[in-house]
């Protein structure tokens, strides 16, 4: 190669001599260098191989097994507060203490609520006074009656003011009434036998009623709460095989039953509370313990699930990019259902092939491809 290109510059010096000798160092460096070019080999074609992402097909009789973590709670909890509002002199209980029915929680200034009932009972003791003067009345007018002293009308007159005195005394008795519960309202009591969860209110504060100050959870049925995403709501709302065993327990597993879904997504989760019960026989379940909700159901047939991104969609017909010797092949498939975020595949394809998940529209057929990772992902929903 040396000989040969110090060959093509001697010729062109001796045909432009003069030319040469004006040249410039630069443009001689870029004429030297264009010459090398057009000596060299032209570059080798490299093939393509792509990198995809792939699963090994599995068939199987599992429909759903998820997990969920979640809480333990009193399926009853009672958020309890004064039915008057007044200032707080006394708190009784802290958090976990267990309480009866009946049991004082706390207590409200009961003053005012005292001499608005002895007002009350002062307008009761007015009231039957004066209906003891017009019954009395009355009973002189009726004997004056008897011996055509005093004419009807004037009896009538008197009738009606005693009734009008007892309206009065059935009026006062029953403010009498309402003043004496609102009395025993300043004492705050718990409704059911159970154990207090939380405590939101101190001595000297003043609340106004129904202000929620103590939570009092009822002893007894205990529930599991978890948070489901939108897309298992409706799968799992059909499952009957529930399991729940507890964190700190992993080992004894028990029977659960959704008992509740909410028809709403919590605000700041974005899932669905869902409540599963749980049997007596888990006494060791604490309030707030951590426990697992397992779901798990099969199906009649064994079943082979695909991602939707493992299809590849060519006019009307459906297929999937399945690898053989380091090359990709289209194959035809048919979809059976939809089983949430995959579909079931009807035909076309079997258990333990290699499907394309990741790339299927940049491949062609016979394409050679590379795997990526060392271990391929079995397909969701594959027996362990």
């Amino acid at each position: 190669m040396p000989s040969r290109l110090q060959s093509k510059l001697k010729d062109n010096i001796v045909v432009v001599p003069k030319i040469q000798r004006q040249i410039s160092p630069l443009l001689f460096s870029m004429l030297f260098a264009a010459t090398l070019a057009g000596c060299s080999k032209p570059a080798e074609k490299v093939e393509d191989i792509r990198p995809v992402r792939v699963i090994k097909l599995a068939s199987n009789d599992i429909d759903v097994n998820a997990e969920f973590s979640g809480e333990v709670r009193a399926r009853v909890e009672s958020r309890l507060g004064f039915r008057v509002g007044g200032k707080i002199v006394a708190r009784k209980v802290d958090v976990g203490t267990l309480v009866k029915h009946g049991q004082v929680l706390m207590q409200l200034d009961p003053q005012d609520l005292k001499l608005s009932q002895a007002q009350a009972l002062a307008g009761l003791r007015a009231a039957e006074t004066n209906r003891d003067l017009a019954k009395a009345e009355l009973q002189r007018y009726q004997e004056l009656r008897s011996k055509s002293f005093v004419s009807q009308a004037v009896l009538d007159a008197k009738e009606s003011t005693y009734k009008a005195a007892q309206a009065n005394v059935d009026a006062s008795q029953a403010g009498y009434r309402g003043q004496s519960n609102q009395a025993g309202y300043a004492a705050l009591v718990s409704d059911v036998d159970g154990v207090v969860t939380s405590v939101d209110a101190e001595v000297g504060q003043v609340v106004t009623p129904g202000t929620p100050v103590v939570r009092v959870a009822k002893s007894g049925e205990k529930e599991i709460v978890i948070g489901l995403p939108e897309d298992k709501v409706e799968t799992l709302r059909r499952v009957q095989d529930v399991q729940v065993r507890l964190w700190a327990d992993p080992k004894k597993l028990v029977a659960g039953k959704i008992r509740e879904i909410s028809p709403v997504a919590d605000p700041a989760t974005r899932t669905y509370t869902v409540k599963v019960s749980i049997p007596d026989s888990l006494a060791e379940a604490k309030l707030g313990m951590t426990a697992v909700v397992q779901f798990a159901s099969k199906t009649a047939t064994p079943q082979i699930k695909v991602p939707l991104t493992a299809l590849f969609y060519e006019k009307s017909t459906t297929s999937v990019w399945v690898v053989e010797g380091g090359a990709v092949k289209l194959v035809p498939v048919s979809i059976a259902g939809a089983a949430g975020n995959e579909l079931v595949l009807g035909s076309g394809v079997k258990a333990g092939q290699t499907v394309v998940t990741a790339g299927v529209n940049l491949l062609k057929p016979g394409q050679k491809v590379k795997i990526l990772g060392e271990d391929l992902p079995v397909a969701a929903g594959a027996a362990k």
